[in-house]
């Protein structure tokens, strides 16, 4: 078991984490609402593979994170779970 730590303000880091992935990668990341959470995703492209460290640092921002293989290619997606808070 993870222990987790509270964010002090949830949308305050959603916030941060799309736009610290928007000036990484030149491009508006995905929004993807669930229940009870939600998922920032966007497209693994070379020049995102050649900044691996710093897409790493925006990934551990969320509550989780991962990546998913797709026909076309890879999306790395990080995620702020409603009242959860960020494994430590």
């Amino acid at each position: 078991m993870r222990a987790t730590v509270d964010h002090p303000c949830p949308k305050a880091a959603i916030d941060d984490a799309i736009a610290r992935l928007t000036a990484l990668t030149g491009t508006q990341p995905r929004l993807v609402r669930e229940p009870g959470a939600v998922r920032i995703e966007t497209d693994v492209t070379e020049n995102l593979l050649e900044r691996w460290d710093q897409l790493l640092s925006v990934l551990e921002l969320g509550t989780a994170f991962g990546l998913t293989d797709t026909a076309t290619g890879q999306i790395a997606w990080l995620s702020f779970t409603a009242g959860g808070g960020k494994p430590s």
